[in-house]
C-alpha cells in the first residue's frame, strides 16, 4: 500500500484507511477505485465519535464488514449470523450511529470548455435516510473535502428525493441518477465479451447492403441496430437505447456482449478500427474496444450447436377455447403464449399457487428471504402458509390477466393443407433448408408469405374464427391479434420480436387478414434463418393465435425480473414504460423511463427519464413498485425449471389504473 497525506497529515493505513483525516484529491486518486469509468471510494461517518472513515475500496469493498469487524471488533461469523439485522441497523434505524456512503468522481466542462471536476455523494439504495440526516451526512462530508471541489448529493432511491423536498437545495446541492448518467458515454446493456470483426455502419443504407454477408464473427455497430440483424458476435449502438429493447433481448439470449459507446467515431478514427478484429469485453464497471494484432483463432460459437427440442404440436381438431380456460400444459395445442396467459388466468383465479419459492431459497448467509417478503406484503412475522396466502392475494389484486379466446394449431394446419401452392412452397423451402442452399431461403421465404396472406381461409376455419368473437365483430370493437407458435417464448428461444401482433383490427374481413399475416410471419426470412440455427425443423413449427379485445392505456411497458447488467444482483426488477403501448419500448421507436426497483429490501430508483425528459409522478412510481414486486412473485410460478430464472413482462396501465399483464415468457439470460 502507497503511503499518502491527507490534508490533516493522517497517513494511510497498511490495512488502506484513513480515520479523521480531511480529503484532497490526492488522496481521493490514491485510496479510489474505478466503477462504470468513474473513480469512487466508500465512506463511513461514525456519529458517536464525531469522526468518519475513508476506505480504500480494493481492502474494504463492503461497508458492513469494516464497521463490524474494525470498528465493533465482531467477528464475521458473528455478523453473518444477523447480517439483515446489522444492515437494518446501519441502513434503516432513523437513529443510526453510523451515515454509509460512496464519493465517486466526475467531470463536466466549465463556460470556457475547461474540465472541471465534482464529487457526488450517495448513500446503498437500500438506505432509508431522512431529509435530516442526508443533510447532516452532507454537510459533515462536505466540511472534510477540499473546499475547492463541488459536492453534490445524489439520492440512492425514490425515498430519499421525498425526504429531501423539505431541505432547501441551497444547503444540500443535489444531482439525480438519470441526469449524472443520462448522457454517459458508454454504457453496458448486456456483460460479455467477444473478439470479431468490427463492422460500423454509419447509416441504415450501409448496413442494408452489407447485411447479406454479416457472419458470426462481426460485430456489428451502429446507432441503433435494427431487430432484423443476423447473429453475430456482438453488439455496438452509438445512441441510447433501453436493455429491454427487442436487439437487446436478443444479445442476452444469444450471449453476446452488447454497449453503449458514443464516441466510437472518435475511437474508430483514433485506433482504425473499422474492418478490424478486435477485442470486445462489456462490464457494468467498464467496456473495452481494443485493436488485436492479428486476427485471431476463432472457435464457432456455442450456439452453432445449440440445439432446441419442441414437443411433437398437437395437430387434432380443436375447438376455439377462452384463455381463461387454457393452462401451461396446453402450449402444444395453442402455443405458449396463449397457455401462459391461460396459466396467469389459473393462478389469479385460484389464489393456491406458491407464489414465494424464489424467497424461499437460501441466500448465504441468509437460510431465506421470507422475513424481507413479510415486510413488502405487511404481514406480521414471516410463517411460510401465511406468506404463500398473502402473496398470492397481493397479486390478486395488483394485475389483471387479458381476455381473449385462442386459435389452435389445427387451424393454421388445415389452412396449409387447404392450398397446393402453399404446399408446394413449404416443399421447396423445407429442400433449400436441407441443402443449406441459403441463397434462395429467403426468396422462398417471401414468396410462400405473399401465398399465406392471399390464400382464402376455408370457409369451415373461418366460420370458427369470426364466431369466437361475434360481439366485437358486431359492435365494431378493436381487436388484437397476436402470435402464440410453439416456437416462441421458450428457454433459450424467446423468438423477441420475429413473429407478427396486428393491433388495429376492426370487423370480419380484417380479422381474417390478421390471422393470415400471424400466420405468414412464421415463414418470414427472419424467422426461419433463427429457427434453423437452432435446429427447430419447419415439419415441426406451428402457429396459433390470441384474438383480444384492444385495452387502451395511459400507460405501457416491460419489466424484466433480474437487472439486465448485473446478473448476479437478485434483489431488483428492472422496469420500463411509456405512454400508450409497449411496443413502443421493445421496438425502440421511442426511449423509455427506465426504472429499478427493489424487491427484497424495498424502494426503487429511475435509471433514466428517456424522450418523455421528466419522471414520472412520485404516486405512479409507487404503483410501479407494486407491479414490481408482482413480477418477483410470479417468478416463482411461471420459472419452470429454476426460480431465480427471471420472467420477461409485457403490460399495460389502463386509464381506470389497473394493471393488465398481456405476455409473460422466459427472459433469455
Amino acid at each position: 500500500m502507497t503511503t499518502a497525506l491527507g490534508e490533516a497529515g493522517a497517513p494511510v493505513t497498511g490495512d488502506g484507511t484513513v480515520v479523521g483525516a480531511n480529503l484532497s484529491l490526492p488522496l481521493f486518486r490514491t485510496l479510489s477505485g474505478v466503477l462504470a469509468g468513474h473513480p469512487y471510494l466508500k465512506v463511513v461517518v461514525d456519529r458517536a465519535r464525531d469522526t468518519w472513515h475513508i476506505l480504500d475500496t480494493r481492502v474494504h469493498p463492503f461497508h458492513v464488514n469494516y464497521i463490524a469487524t474494525r470498528v465493533l471488533g465482531m467477528s464475521l461469523a458473528e455478523l453473518d449470523a444477523d447480517l439483515d439485522g446489522f444492515n437494518a441497523s446501519v441502513y434503516m434505524d432513523p437513529e443510526r450511529r453510523f451515515l454509509l456512503g460512496v464519493l465517486s468522481l466526475h467531470s463536466d466542462e466549465d463556460a470556457e470548455g475547461r474540465e472541471r471536476p465534482f464529487l457526488v455523494l450517495e448513500t446503498t439504495e437500500a438506505d432509508t435516510m431522512s431529509g435530516a440526516l442526508l443533510e447532516e451526512f452532507y454537510a459533515f462530508v462536505r466540511g472534510r473535502v477540499d473546499g475547492r471541489l463541488p459536492l453534490l448529493l445524489k439520492p440512492a432511491n425514490h425515498g430519499q428525493e421525498h425526504a429531501l423536498a423539505s431541505v432547501s437545495d441551497v444547503r444540500v446541492p443535489r444531482i439525480l441518477s438519470h441526469e449524472l448518467f443520462g448522457n454517459r458515454t458508454r454504457t453496458c446493456l448486456n456483460p460479455g465479451e467477444a473478439r470479431g470483426r468490427l463492422r460500423y455502419f454509419r447509416t441504415a443504407r450501409e448496413y442494408e447492403a452489407a447485411a447479406a454477408d454479416l457472419g458470426w464473427s462481426d460485430i456489428v455497430a451502429m446507432r441503433c441496430l435494427p431487430d432484423d440483424v443476423p447473429r453475430v458476435a456482438g453488439f455496438i449502438n452509438t445512441a441510447p437505447i433501453t436493455p429491454l429493447s427487442h436487439t437487446n433481448v436478443l444479445a442476452s439470449g444469444w450471449g453476446i456482449p452488447n454497449a453503449i459507446v458514443r464516441d466510437l467515431d472518435e475511437l474508430v478514427g483514433r485506433e482504425k478500427l473499422d474492418g478490424a478484429w478486435v477485442h470486445y469485453r462489456v462490464q457494468e464497471e467498464g467496456i473495452v474496444l481494443a485493436p488485436l494484432a492479428s486476427k485471431p483463432v476463432l472457435e464457432q460459437p456455442i450456439w452453432h450447436q445449440q440445439r432446441i427440442r419442441l414437443g411433437s404440436p398437437l395437430l387434432d381438431e380443436a375447438p376455439v377455447l377462452a384463455l381463461h380456460r387454457l393452462r401451461s400444459t396446453d402450449r402444444d395445442c395453442y402455443g405458449t403464449k396463449a397457455a401462459n396467459l391461460g396459466e396467469l388466468h389459473h393462478v389469479l383465479d385460484s389464489r393456491t399457487t406458491d407464489l414465494t419459492v424464489f424467497y424461499a431459497r437460501p441466500r448465504p448467509p441468509r437460510s431465506d428471504l421470507f422475513a424481507h417478503l413479510a415486510a413488502r406484503l405487511g404481514t406480521r412475522g414471516a410463517d411460510p402458509a401465511r406468506l404463500r396466502l398473502a402473496a398470492a392475494e397481493r397479486v390478486a389484486r395488483t394485475v389483471r390477466a387479458p381476455e381473449g379466446v385462442a386459435l389452435p394449431f389445427s387451424f393454421h394446419q388445415a389452412f396449409l393443407a387447404s392450398s397446393p401452392a402453399v404446399q408446394q412452397g413449404i416443399g421447396k423451402l423445407k429442400m433449400a433448408l436441407e441443402l443449406e442452399a441459403f441463397d434462395v431461403v429467403d426468396p422462398l421465404c417471401l414468396h410462400l408469405q405473399h401465398l399465406v396472406r392471399h390464400t382464402p381461409v376455408p370457409d369451415d376455419v373461418a366460420r370458427q374464427i369470426t364466431g369466437a368473437v361475434p360481439a366485437a365483430l358486431e359492435s365494431g370493437s378493436r381487436l388484437v391479434v397476436r402470435s402464440s407458435s410453439n416456437a416462441e417464448d421458450l428457454p433459450g428461444f424467446s423468438a423477441a420480436g420475429i413473429y407478427d401482433s396486428v393491433t388495429t383490427v376492426r370487423g370480419a374481413e380484417e380479422l381474417l387478414d390478421a390471422v393470415r399475416q400471424v400466420w405468414a410471419s412464421l415463414v418470414s426470412p427472419r424467422s426461419v434463418r433463427l429457427r434453423h440455427q437452432v435446429g427447430i425443423s419447419l415439419d415441426d413449427t406451428y402457429m396459433g393465435v390470441i384474438v383480444q379485445e384492444y385495452v387502451s392505456a395511459d400507460l405501457g411497458g416491460v419489466l424484466v425480473t433480474c437487472n439486465p447488467t448485473r446478473r448476479e444482483d437478485f434483489r431488483n426488477v428492472y422496469l420500463n414504460c411509456t405512454p400508450g403501448s409497449p411496443e413502443q419500448v421493445v421496438d425502440g421507436t421511442v426511449l423509455p423511463q427506465q426504472y429499478l426497483y427493489n424487491t427484497v429490501e424495498g424502494g426503487g430508483r429511475t435509471v433514466a427519464v428517456g424522450t418523455a425528459g421528466e419522471d414520472l409522478p412520485a404516486a405512479t412510481r409507487e404503483v410501479l413498485a407494486e407491479l414490481a414486486l408482482t413480477g418477483r412473485l410470479l417468478q416463482s410460478h411461471f420459472s419452470e425449471d429454476d426460480p431465480d430464472d427471471a420472467l420477461d413482462i409485457e403490460w399495460l396501465l389502463s386509464a381506470e389504473g389497473t394493471f393488465h399483464l398481456v405476455q409473460i415468457r422466459p427472459y433469455a439470460r
